[in-house]
Formats: structure tokens, sequence, C-alpha cells
């Protein structure tokens, strides 16, 4: 059986502002419990201790990972939790010192204490976190599990970061990478949205396809909308003001629209020379990580920290380039985008712990670069080129947040992802793919060997680059 990645899990909806720091480590206490209750052991709980370990505790405030765990541990689902109660439930949790465990018993629980922040690291993943739960027979049960990027959880992972997948299935046309794909292309006579479509046919329906498809693009587009449409300070302490509002109020001006499909035509009347293309797909990138790093919903693509540039790609081409495009290009778009961050995943990772920025907006750019060059005509073998190109340009890029936080230099290297993204779908057109001469799977294996040989400093763990040049008191 061959490792099952489906579209579906390259692009989630979760809450900001972290795949691997907050949507992972909250699936990882949705699954502690699950098994609580496999092992029928959940009434006997007295007390819950989550020990963090290597990035997840050295980055771990700043990206609310503490939050996000005492939000699994109660039962919130994060793809459907109302964002505006996130904030009473931590308050409650804090105020009373106890939490309503699955949401099902009420045990104590003192958050500075029973969740500990260890800097050391484990030894298979940067991303470890261990839960213990202790029983009123003086019993304890124990799991660990680590986040491996892109909230994606397993309870073991390889040293090389290799993932092998906890499910598997068996799809017409199994992809372990882009010269695998690109044959399928050939000998089936499809483009590569058409294969992906025929590999998740055989997972689910077609009409649950397009439903969770659309559901994705209706979360992007709401996501856009929300961050154009708020201003102020984000949280966290470095006093960052939203550029998202004013940026977009320039742009649009005085105009009436009352819902996000009806602001997306509006934006198709504007004014599209360079500047304006430059500073629209700039907006709609800030906009979303501005919502992700104010613990919005986001959609994970393929993480959050890089989960502007495949929207704002996709919006670019709704409103500037193809008027007429619909539903049938969103999904072509967003399966492309999918299986090209798979392809990545199998091969390297999109984890920033293990690989730095790279894995994360370097990724999601050649995803999108992907996307856009289909949507726009290219062959399948331009696509590939185009993820290619994009990726290239990102080698070695380092994930230094500031304070630990999503914001800088985060938020801004969305628009730069985006912008080359466009870029390389362009090259990729007016290329002869024959010509090329790095392809797709060979700059994946690059990537994976720069990312070993990258000082762990710079691997999301706040102790380089910008994040020791600047203080959060500078800010």
């Amino acid at each position: 059986m061959e490792e099952c990645i489906s579209v579906f899990d390259m692009l989630k909806i979760g809450v900001g502002p972290s795949s691997s720091h907050t949507l992972g480590p909250w699936r990882a206490a949705e699954r502690f419990l699950s098994e609580l209750q496999t092992e029928n052991i959940l009434d006997k709980v007295t007390r819950v201790k989550v020990d963090l370990y290597g990035s997840l505790s050295l980055t771990g405030k700043g990206h609310a990972t503490d939050l996000a765990i005492m939000l699994g541990l109660s039962g919130q689902d994060p793809e459907y939790i109302p964002v505006q109660d996130i904030d009473g439930i931590i308050k409650n949790i804090e105020t009373k010192n106890e939490i309503n465990l699955a949401n099902k018993i009420v045990i104590p629980f003192y958050f500075l204490q029973d969740i500990v922040f260890n800097k050391n690291f484990l030894p298979f993943h940067a991303n470890g976190l261990t839960f213990s739960a202790y029983l009123n027979d003086d019993k304890e049960y124990v799991s660990t599990f680590y986040s491996i990027g892109g909230g994606f959880v397993v309870k073991e992972e390889r040293v090389n970061a290799k993932k092998k997948m906890e499910i598997k299935c068996a799809f017409p046309f199994p992809i372990q990478n882009a010269e695998e794909l690109l044959q399928y292309t050939i000998t089936q006579n499809k483009s590569i949205s058409e294969i992906v479509y025929e590999n998740e046919k055989s997972m689910r329906p077609e009409a649950e396809i397009h439903h969770e498809l659309m559901r994705i693009w209706h979360t992007m587009l709401e996501c856009m909308y929300i961050g154009c449409h708020s201003e102020g300070i984000l949280p966290g302490g470095l006093n960052v003001r939203r550029r998202a509002f004013d940026m977009h109020q320039g742009l649009i001006g005085l105009a009436n629209y009352n819902n996000p499909q009806e602001w997306l035509e509006t934006i198709r009347k504007t004014e599209v020379k360079f500047r304006q293309i430059l500073k629209w797909v700039s907006c709609f990138a800030l906009a979303v990580n501005e919502v992700n790093a104010a613990l919005g919903r986001v959609v994970t693509a393929p993480t959050n920290g890089s989960a502007g540039v495949i929207p704002s790609v996709l919006m670019y081409y709704l409103v500037i380039e193809n008027h007429q495009a619909g539903e049938k290009e969103i999904k072509q778009f967003l399966m492309v985008a999918g299986e090209i961050g798979s392809i990545f995943k199998k091969g390297s990772t999109i984890s920033a712990a293990m690989g730095g920025c790279q894995a994360e907006i370097g990724v999601s750019s050649a995803m999108a670069a992907a996307a856009l060059c289909e949507v726009m005509g290219g062959t399948p073998d331009q696509v590939l080129m185009a993820a290619e190109i994009a990726m290239e340009h990102h080698l070695g890029m380092t994930c230094d947040p500031i304070g630990g936080l999503v914001q800088i230099p985060c938020i801004e290297r969305n628009t730069m992802g985006a912008i080359k993204a466009i870029n390389a779908a362009e090259l990729a057109m007016e290329t002869d793919a024959k010509n090329a001469k790095v392809p797709l799977d060979k700059v994946i294996e690059t990537m994976w060997k720069t990312a070993k040989d990258m000082n762990s400093k710079y691997k999301e763990t706040s102790e380089g680059g910008l994040a020791v040049a600047v203080n959060m008191a500078d800010c």
C-alpha cells in the first residue's frame, strides 16, 4: 500500500497561528483523549500534565501552543470552534484552575504547572510533546506525539523525517514523486488535476469532493475578506499594526458590497496596472496571515505560517487573470496545489522546525505556482517546472520568528512567496519544459539536503537570525 495523502490532508481548515505549533498540538490533544476513551480510563483521570520539547518549547508561547493544548483537552474542534469563544474558554480554565476534559469530566488544571516547557529535544522530531494522565488507582497513562508540520501528527517519526503515514490506501495512481505524476499524465492523457481527481474519487464521493473543495475556498475567501476589513494591533507584544486594512482601503476606495463574493466581483472592476496588481496580491496575503496571527480561522496551505500564499495567488487568478473563472477552476487549482504539496512532504518536509522556512513559504510558493500554471493552460511538465522554479528560489530560507510569534518576518514572507509563485508560473509558461535543467524531484532532494545541513538555530527555535538580532523590547 502506498502513502495516501489527500488534497484535504494538505489543505486543512483550522485556527492560527501555526500548523505545527498550534493545530498539531491541538490535534495531538484530541488523539490523547481518544486514547483515554479507547482504554476506558477517561473517567479515572484526576490530573493531566503536558511536556513540550524542542521547538514546541522554545517558540510555543509565541505560537499559542499552550492555548491550543488546553482547547484540545477541552474537546474543542479547531475546524469548527467559533473563534470568538476561544478567549472565554481559556480565561475560564486559567481563572478556575480546572479543565473540562473532553467536555465530559472536570479536573483540576493549573496551566502554569501542568504545561511544562522543556528546551531539550526528543530524538525523532523537533516538535515533540508528551501527555501524562494520572488515574485514581495510582496508575499513569503516558503518550508521546510529534507534530511534523502542516497539522500532521504522528506517534513516532523516523529520524530522517520522511514520514510514514498512519493511514494507508490504494490510489489508482499512487504518487511518490514528480516523475511518477508526470508519467501518469502522459500514459493516461490527463492533466495533473484530473489524475488527482481520480485518486480523490477512490476515497470519497464526487459530491463530497466538490463540497469540501469549495468549503476550503470559501474559508480562504472569508479569511481574506476579514483580514482586509480588520484594523488595529496584532496580539503578542510586538505591537505589529495590521497593514491589509489600510492597503485595501487605498485600492478599493468607496466601493459598496455586502459579502465576500460581492467583494470579489468589485475587485474585478478595479484598476489593474502592474503596481496595483502587486498591491492586491500583497494585500490578500497580508490579510490571511494577519488573521492567522490573531488566532483566526485559516486554511493550512500547507502550513499556517504560509497560509496566505495559495489563497492570494488563486484570488489573483480570479480577479485579475480570468474574470470568467468559477468553481471548475477553483477546484482545479486546489487539487494541483494539494498534490504538489504532498510530493514535497513525501520527499522532504513541510515542517519549519525540520527544514526552516523553505519548508513553509518555499513549499507553498511551489504549490501556488504549479496550480496557477495549470489553470492558465500550462502543460503538466510546465506545471512541474513552475513548482521547481518557485522552490529553487526559496532554498535555504531560514525560520527565525521574532519572539516566537508568526508575525515578523512571517507575514511579509507570504507576500513574497505569492509574487514569486506568479513569476514562476509565467516563466514556466514561456519555456519549453524539455529544456529545463533542474527537475522538480532534484530540487526537492536538494531542499531536504539543505534542511539537514541547516543549523538548528535557524529552524523555528528563535535562537538565530532576526529572532536574536531584534529584541521584543525593540518593538
